[in-house]
């Protein structure tokens, strides 16, 4: 007889599920809880429960000392995500949501709320002028919590609370040292804090960096690279960074680059590991759920990176991008709450409150989830009121309050702009045309030829997501609110990546977003087959291997090099995928014959998910060979040629900083070539990043202003709108006088000159129409009298 794989779920415990029998989601505790023997051996053994979070701190402090965080920094950093955010979260949490949670989970939700209540509670500090009351919140927090009566028991939390099994909580780490290990052999040795000028030409990282110092001096904040531009972007994040700096006296640069997103994506796994498990019903389920959020994407099947397809995802942008971090932290409590909210059975006033709190900071961290959300909940109320010619108030309840949140942030946070969004139905096609099969050409292909890349980018996601048709084996488990909201999450995200373009491809954050979601689908349907067929664990074993040998083995018998050769068909990029079909197809026949049909398709599955994991590590460790071979790694001393940004640019920009007023307006002459006929590459921002102050002029690229011109297809690069401003910032510079130097004073309220000399016509000099303050090389300061 064979021996089936162990796999807890819905279907082994019926009794767990909630509302109506045939389509409740199993919300319980479910196996590795109390009643578990895996929470029996937690209870016995409290040391182990604790030995992987200490694990993870001594890791995380041993790779920061590693890469330049002073041992001061990253205790005060510690200290003050402890008492300043996660403590008074888990309070609040605890008197607002009765619910039985695990301590990992309590934690995580508590780092969430600590970090949605300290921006609201930042924005009004500093608009009043007074940053550091930030720290008012948890104090009054402290103070209720231990003078009113019916608040103090919550410094206990729950006499009886679920255990997460010790192996869960090592698969969270685990994941979570991979991420953060991969940040330090990629991110942190290319953005070394201690060495910035060989970075400086990384645009993204220095608007990111320019932003936190506007948000720690201004409110409301605008664009500082151009004076006067609103700053219509998502920017909580970036007052989280500054209300940290305010506090700890820690260098915004050290929180961007190293410290601040650290406690964010472990919130993140252990709350995706949470959603997983309270939705499969089983903790196994949740540890699965969290390998699935980084490896389940499109497999690479040819030879060579082919990263259009298969990038995207939290290994990708974890560190790249804080706004994404962030959002995709505060939007995890948001499903938690709402599973439960449809449950039917759970609406307790504390989970709307909390809804409301999330919603609110989700609506400036990163709006993108707003419309993805309201994708689940229509779902989800579609299908209630088909099934049941009616429809409960907590769904549409949910959907106003997201609505009212994505309206407010449309007209007010983001005044109505599209911000580079344009509608452009496979746009990515296009764009992947050119980086797969004719990279040397700008020519746009032919509707025949992006509609089959289009097929085939659904394909490479359908192997991926392959365990999701495994839900369709059973209606009532396809048809729960829960998976509804989950699977309409994940439709929207792709939709918007396939209908619309931007000249950054930030379509793709839409489908980055909902990837947690997919993958715990995905891992739900597969837990569901395996269940069902009682598949043998040895089988299960060598269909993982079987998987794994297939994606080194079929980009070999494919034969196909990416970038394919021009001349020829589009048709050659199927072929890895018609040898994939093809040898499953012949393992299905193979199994059915002997094992049954079933379960031969559920190996299959199996085999499928598999595939994407090695591949795309494989992958991965190319691009790191490369890397490496290239010298981007390099940790040394870098030549003068090197540097981006020159030491003596730091020099002056810091000298800069600590020696005027964060009022003070700035005008350089560094950002671009100075030619209007030919727009530059606009993206200098160093002045705005290292001085924390406001410029007249810098880098234009990333503003509204210059977005709104870009229609899909199109350059981005356009000339600076304001002609009147362009050429009397230009005429400062190039034909210095004491009248053109005046005029950005009494005009623009320019209070400093920012000069490099190289790019200042020979034989000309600021002196006599500024006054010299400071210099170094070839940079030099003036100030406007």
């Amino acid at each position: 007889m064979d021996t089936a794989l162990p796999i807890d779920g819905p279907a082994s415990s019926p009794a767990r599920r909630t509302g109506d029998p045939q389509d409740g989601i199993p919300y319980g505790e479910g196996p590795g809880g109390d009643a578990s023997p895996a929470g029996r051996e937690s209870r016995g053994r409290p040391a182990a429960r604790w030995l992987p979070a200490a694990s993870a701190l001594v890791l995380t402090g041993v790779v920061l000392r590693l890469y330049g965080v002073s041992v001061t920094d990253t205790a005060w950093f510690a200290g003050y995500l402890l008492l300043g955010l996660t403590l008074p979260g888990v309070l609040v949490l605890r008197a607002l949501h009765d619910g039985r949670r695990s301590l990992p989970e309590e934690i995580a939700l508590g780092v969430a709320l600590g970090y949605a209540v300290e921006v609201v509670v930042y924005i009004g500090a500093r608009a009043v002028g007074a940053p550091l009351l930030v720290v008012a919140w948890p104090v009054v927090v402290y103070a209720l919590f231990c003078a009113v009566p019916g608040l103090r028991r919550h410094w206990r939390g729950a006499a009886s609370r679920p255990k997460a099994p010790v192996w869960w909580s090592w698969t969270v780490v685990a994941v979570f040292a991979y991420l953060l290990v991969l940040g330090a052999l990629t991110f942190f040795r290319s953005y070394d804090i201690t060495r910035p000028g060989i970075w400086a030409g990384a645009s993204d990282m220095l608007y990111h960096l320019a932003l936190t110092g506007e948000l720690k001096h201004h409110m409301p904040p605008t664009v500082p690279m151009v004076s006067g531009e609103p700053l219509l972007y998502h920017w909580f994040v970036y007052a989280h960074l500054a209300a940290s700096s305010w506090v700890t006296g820690i260098e915004p640069m050290v929180l961007l680059l190293r410290l601040g997103t650290l406690p964010m994506l472990a919130g993140l796994l252990v709350l995706v590991g949470v959603t997983g498990k309270r939705v499969t019903g089983s903790w196994a389920g949740g540890a699965l759920s969290v390998a699935a959020m980084l490896f389940l994407k499109p497999p690479n099947l040819y030879q060579g990176p082919n990263w259009v397809f298969t990038y995207g995802g939290l290994q990708d942008t974890a560190w790249t991008s804080p706004t994404q971090t962030f959002g995709t932290l505060l939007f995890a409590p948001v499903v938690l709450l709402l599973l439960d909210l449809l449950d039917r059975r759970r609406h307790g006033p504390g989970r709307w409150i909390l809804l409301g709190v999330f919603l609110v900071a989700v609506m400036g961290a990163k709006a993108i989830y707003l419309p993805l959300l309201a994708a689940g909940l229509v779902a989800a109320i579609a299908v209630e009121a088909v099934r049941r010619r009616r429809v409960t108030w907590p769904a549409p309840a949910a959907l106003a309050m997201t609505a009212v949140c994505f309206a407010f942030s449309h007209v007010v946070l983001f005044g109505g702009a599209r911000l580079g969004m344009d509608f452009a139905p496979l746009s990515l096609m296009r764009w992947a045309w050119a980086k797969l099969v004719d990279p040397a050409s700008f020519a746009v292909p032919s509707s025949g030829p992006v509609l089959a890349l289009a097929v085939l980018y659904l394909l490479c996601w359908a192997i991926g997501w392959s365990g999701a048709f495994g839900l369709l084996s059973r209606r009532g488990v396809v048809l729960q609110p829960g998976v509804l909201l989950l699977a309409g999450i994940g439709a929207g995200g792709l939709g918007v990546a396939l209908a619309f373009d931007h000249p950054g491809l930030s379509q793709l954050f839409f489908l980055m977003g909902a990837l947690p979601y997919l993958g715990i689908l995905a891992v739900y349907g597969l837990l569901i087959l395996l269940r069902e067929t009682r598949a043998p664990a040895v089988a299960v074993a060598l269909a993982v291997a079987a998987g794994t040998a297939a994606a080194f083995a079929i980009p070999a018998l494919g034969g196909v090099t990416v970038p394919v050769d021009p001349g020829r068909p589009v048709a050659v990029l199927f072929q890895p995928y018609a040898v994939l079909l093809a040898g499953a197809a012949l393992a299905v026949a193979v199994l059915a014959a002997t094992a049954g049909v079933r379960r031969a398709c559920a190996l299959a599955v199996v085999a499928l998910m598999a595939l994407s994991v090695p591949g795309n590590l494989h992958e991965r460790l190319t691009l790191l060979a490369e890397r490496v071979e290239k010298g981007g790694l390099h940790q040394g001393p870098k030549p003068a040629s090197a540097q981006v940004m020159p030491p003596d640019a730091l020099t002056v920009l810091r000298w800069l900083r600590a020696r005027s007023r964060p009022g003070d307006l700035v005008a350089t002459n560094v950002h671009c070539q100075w030619r209007l006929p030919a727009p530059c590459d606009h993206k200098r921002f160093w002045v705005s990043a290292f001085t924390e102050r406001r410029v007249l002029l810098e880098g234009w690229a990333y503003t509204e202003a210059n977005l709104k011109q870009w229609r899909s297809g199109e350059s981005n690069r356009h000339e600076f709108w304001d002609r009147e401003r362009f050429a009397a910032n230009m005429a400062a510079f190039a034909t210095p006088s004491s009248a053109a130097v005046r005029r950005l004073g009494e005009r623009y309220g320019v209070r400093w000159l920012f000069v490099d000399e190289r790019r200042m016509p020979q034989g000309t000099s600021m002196d006599g129409s500024a006054r010299f303050r400071f210099g170094t090389g070839h940079y030099a300061l003036y100030s406007v009298d």
